[in-house]
């Protein structure tokens, strides 16, 4: 796609909610596909790629997107727009080298979850933060952002490499206060009462190892269920992903923009 029609799709889509984007596989198709597709070879030798949104004024601060259990899909190309259209250089990075679990196809996912390296994919999430901070575009400020699966290689991203800000959504925090000693920002997260696996214990720990690491941590608690951020999810939940966004959006600002 060329940078005019790239140009025209965000022009397009600007107008619309992004959760009315990410709800319609159409819509998330368009969105992704005025993204700019970057590769590199990471500092473990090995080849990947990851899918870039630039904002209209530069230079700007960088944020990394870590998609779900699915794989980096449209949704989550979709949500980089989003962020760029905020005046952020957004990258959303594949984890999955290239592999994307179908809608509802939870097997698979597992799958592709379960077949990570951890070294790998700390190593290509840190490759990828050290191009950010040194993109001819950006201010050499970074944050990370990732849902579920993504949203714990979040935190872990930021414990492999300085970052200024991170965000987690629903995903696994339960790191020891040795490991958190290394975060550089802090850590907003995001979590559900009725999440039976990122629940309230986790949280609780990972709250008290941060706080034993000296790092500042904020949780937000919603009466919804795993993945109530997800429009496709049959637990979304409409006022609660608006009310996380719009505070993730703050975070960043906070954190990121100054």
């Amino acid at each position: 796609m060329t940078q005019l029609a790239r140009r025209h799709v965000v022009t397009s889509l600007a107008s619309l909610p992004l959760a009315a984007i990410l709800a319609d596989p159409r819509l998330a198709r368009a969105a992704a596909a005025g993204l700019q597709e970057v590769e590199l070879t990471t500092k473990g030798g090995k080849a990947v790629k990851a899918a870039l949104a630039l904002p209209a004024s530069t230079p700007a601060p960088t944020l990394l997107l870590i998609h779900e259990w699915w794989g980096l899909n449209d949704q989550i190309k979709a949500v980089a727009g989003e962020l760029a259209a905020q005046g952020y250089v957004a990258l959303a990075v594949d984890l999955y080298d290239g592999k994307v679990a179908g809608p509802g196809a939870r097997d698979q996912a597992r799958s592709y979850m379960q077949s990570v390296v951890d070294a790998e994919a700390s190593d290509t999430l840190v490759s990828w933060a050290d191009w950010l901070k040194g993109h001819e575009k950006a201010t050499g400020k970074i944050g990370t952002v990732g849902w579920c699966f993504g949203g714990g290689w979040s935190l872990n991203a930021g414990i492999a490499t300085p970052v200024d800000a991170t965000v987690v959504y629903y995903g696994r925090v339960n790191r020891t206060a040795e490991d958190l000693k290394s975060l550089k920002g802090p850590v907003l997260g995001h979590f559900a009462t009725q999440d039976q696996w990122i629940n309230k214990e986790m949280v609780d720990g990972f709250e008290a190892a941060m706080k034993a690491a000296g790092k500042t941590a904020t949780s937000h608690w919603y009466e919804a269920d795993h993945a109530f951020a997800n429009p496709t999810s049959a637990r979304y939940d409409e006022a609660d992903a608006k009310l996380a966004w719009e505070r993730t959006l703050a975070f960043f600002t906070a954190n990121l923009q100054g």
